[in-house]
């Protein structure tokens, strides 16, 4: 074995392939081809999107789980440690179990360079298919039609907002990121959409691939209620649900996008109104809208692009509110922070600012040049924990101090397991 620690490992995958994101099959279409892992006996779901894929995959693994299914996902990126990335009957595999698959890769790749996404990918279906799983819930990294994942041929895929980011790699309007995100898509099954105002282009890649399409408001769709809510799909309907656990109004258009992926695949995978239910109640996402209580509450939000930000932004101004709302923000520098600022300037009273490290990160200063407007009130701190400790200085009794903007940024301030 070439190392014997995950951290090892890990750095070791950091500097082994010449660039971080490398998008195309081939390499780790090889390497599981040779591993034996592009026929898993398991039923395969694959979820794409700019934003509710996690909660998305929160959903499905946790309704499937609590119908008695063993169930596998793999999400990324991770908040606190690399293990978050696999998990198994929804806990995250250990050390010992991720060295022995990435030994097995690299003794399987015979050479062949991958990148650090492909390697972590490559574990997951590894460790899945030797769970002897029913169901694989499987998060889409960057895109779709490139993305190692797109190496298995999914039994449902389920595509969730689109909005503008990763523009180097997937386009610069939602028609061609739509169009990427579909290349999960399969002919002959079932292809969903969750996004309630989706591009042209993704209903288009479903019906030139001969794909059986269900979109929000056409084939599927919800109802709300006063403290519950109905779904309605194809000859069937569900009615009185309870709310999903994970917060904001839009989180209805990531469960009912759920819930016609687990109806279409109801045959293999049978459900239980209970277990819907139980699902609904229990699926978690850390860094998704989480809030910590107090005097001053504090929430923490993973919005990293405009659509997101929105989203947060009408959560926010349909939260009850005595005082001011302060914002703690740090952006990677390839992040479209003038959108994510005219998104929430409406609900955010004052800016903390704060540096993040890294290749991609960027300093305070350089993230207020982006900001568009200069009559913000900002403070310009030299890394997170001083932008988060400048802005509980200065809150007061009823305000409340919202985190966003980056993964790296709610992984530094966010308390692990929260």
């Amino acid at each position: 074995m070439r190392f014997q620690t995950l951290a090892e490992w890990l750095a070791w995958q950091e500097t082994l392939h010449p660039r971080a994101i490398d998008l195309g099959l081939e390499r780790v279409q090889t390497v599981a081809q040779r591993m034996e892992l592009l026929a898993p006996q398991h039923a395969v779901i694959s979820v794409a999107g700019t934003n509710g894929k996690g909660s998305s995959v929160a959903m499905l693994e946790t309704i499937l789980a609590c119908a008695g299914h063993r169930v596998g996902a793999y999400t990324s990126p991770h908040l606190w440690r690399y293990n978050e990335r696999i998990r198994i009957d929804r806990q995250p595999v250990d050390d010992a179990a991720i060295v022995a698959a990435f030994a097995r890769i690299d003794a399987a790749r015979d050479g062949l360079s991958l990148s650090y996404f492909e390697f972590s990918t490559l574990a997951a279906l590894d460790l899945f298919q030797r769970a002897a799983l029913d169901v694989a819930v499987l998060e889409v990294g960057l895109g779709g039609r490139l993305d190692a994942i797109n190496i298995l041929d999914a039994d449902c895929a389920l595509v969730t907002g689109i909005g503008i980011d990763h523009v180097e790699w997937l386009g610069t309007d939602r028609e061609s990121i739509g169009r990427e995100k579909a290349g999960i898509f399969r002919g002959g099954r079932p292809a969903v959409c969750s996004d309630p105002r989706p591009p042209a282009s993704i209903a288009a890649a479903a019906r030139e691939i001969g794909a059986r399409w269900f979109a929000l408001g056409q084939q599927f769709g919800y109802r709300p209620g006063a403290g519950c809510w109905d779904w309605w799909g194809p000859a069937v309907e569900l009615v009185g649900l309870p709310p999903p656990a994970l917060p904001g109004d839009f989180q209805l258009y990531n469960a009912a996008g759920a819930l016609m992926v687990l109806h279409s695949l109801s045959e293999r995978l049978p459900l239980t109104l209970q277990a819907i239910h139980a699902g609904l109640r229990q699926a978690r996402a850390a860094g998704r809208f989480t809030v910590i209580p107090g005097a001053v509450e504090m929430i923490f939000d993973v919005a990293h692009n405009p659509h997101a930000a929105a989203a947060l932004a009408m959560t926010l101004d349909g939260r009850a509110c005595s005082g001011r709302t302060l914002a703690v923000c740090g952006m990677l520098a390839d992040k479209d922070a003038g959108g994510i600022v005219v998104a929430l300037q409406s609900v955010v009273d004052r800016w903390f600012l704060g540096g993040l490290g890294g290749s991609r990160g960027q300093s305070a200063a350089a993230l207020a040049a982006r900001m568009p407007l200069a009559e913000l009130q900002r403070t310009l701190c030299p890394d997170m924990a001083a932008a988060l400790a400048a802005a509980r200085a200065a809150a007061v009794s009823g305000d409340r101090i919202v985190v966003f903007g980056s993964f790296h940024t709610i992984a530094e301030l966010l308390p692990p397991g929260l």
